[in-house]
């Protein structure tokens, strides 16, 4: 079928959604993100839908409410707190949302030995990170939705869907299996943990480096994205990370396409936080005292990011993140093996 390229891009997306209602086979992930690709310009991306736009204008009502909720949870910071260090703290995590939510992996990886440096300890940090993963995931999952990165639906529950709650739901068992694990001391030497997670993340972005040179296309293999979900699961239950960069770089490896592949490790990986907030919120009524004080810088900087991220990964091309996952992944081993950060 042809379509007008003349036309100007919101038109043509309205008109191409309309078509695609139709054609559009549900159990092919990234069908509609490969279609927008294909039919439209990155000029005509860059555009929004008004319907878009207006939906999307309610995640500042989200914000306030969420802030507002924070202001009379929290307290105040100090006056030692200067609003400089308030901004480096927004744009620091608006910073690493971004990669994450742009690229799939990364938050909590860069963000949290930072803050170590700065001073703060675990329990101020670890915590507020697991909240705003949490928050922001779901919005970035669903602004991925809005523009079209990728598809959720539950009722009919679609592919992507059922991919998502398959890497979150073996994310979520395996946080589960590290509490209990460090609960009874068993776990496996922390130097033997850190350097498997480090090699195969930097493996699996060399794969994802040479596919991106050498074949354009993967033959979807849903087999493969188990195999895949139970390898992050592995490396999350064993308290050695790297959910983020295997349970995106398994997709793409496993034929999803790049964009959808993103957005849905987003959603994914926000569900496993829940675990872990949900974790934070048994010992605090256990009398584990923990100190949200940076929450709402954190989220702030991170829910602006995890509004442009989606954006970004819209309007460039897909064939930019064949290239940038696997190398940001590779980026991500290479700093782990070498100076020691935490995947």
């Amino acid at each position: 079928m042809e379509y007008d390229q003349s036309t100007d891009g919101e038109h043509a997306e309205e008109h191409d959604t309309a078509v695609q209602e139709h054609v559009v086979t549900p159990e092919k992930i990234g069908v509609e993100a490969q279609q927008l690709d294909r039919r439209l310009t990155t000029a005509e991306r860059l555009r929004i839908p008004a319907r878009s736009l207006r939906r999307l204008s309610l995640l500042g009502l989200v914000y306030i409410v969420g802030m507002g909720l924070m202001a009379w949870w929290l307290p105040p910071f100090g006056q030692e707190t200067s609003y400089v260090v308030l901004g480096a703290l927004v744009l620091t995590a608006f910073v690493f949302e971004l990669l994450d939510s742009a690229a799939g992996m990364g938050f909590g990886t860069a963000l949290a030995p930072l803050l170590f440096i700065l001073g703060y300890d675990p329990l101020q940090v670890t915590p507020v990170l697991l909240i705003s993963e949490t928050l922001t995931g779901l919005v970035s999952g669903g602004v991925h939705h809005e523009l079209r990165n990728a598809r959720f639906s539950i009722r009919p529950l679609n592919a992507e869907t059922r991919l998502m709650l398959l890497l979150g739901g073996v994310g979520a068992a395996a946080t589960l299996v590290s509490i209990v694990l460090a609960y009874f001391a068993l776990v496996l030497p922390e130097s033997f943990i850190k350097l498997y997670v480090s090699v195969l993340v930097l493996v699996m972005g060399v794969v994802g480096l040479v596919r991106a040179r050498l074949v354009t296309t993967i033959e979807y293999r849903p087999r493969r994205l188990v195999a895949f979900a139970a390898l992050a699961g592995v490396n999350k239950g064993i308290g050695g990370g790297g959910y983020g960069p295997v349970v995106t770089l398994g997709q793409i490896l496993s034929g999803v396409y790049e964009k959808s592949a993103i957005a849905i490790a987003g959603l994914a990986e926000s569900l496993v936080s829940i675990v872990g907030v949900l974790t934070f919120v048994l010992l605090a009524m256990g009398g584990v005292h923990m100190d949200l004080l940076l929450l709402p810088s954190i989220f702030t900087g991170g829910f602006l990011a995890a509004i442009a991220a989606p954006y970004l990964v819209r309007v460039l091309p897909n064939a930019v993140w064949r290239y940038v996952v696997p190398l940001y992944a590779f980026g991500i081993g290479l700093a782990a093996l070498t100076i020691g950060l935490d995947i």
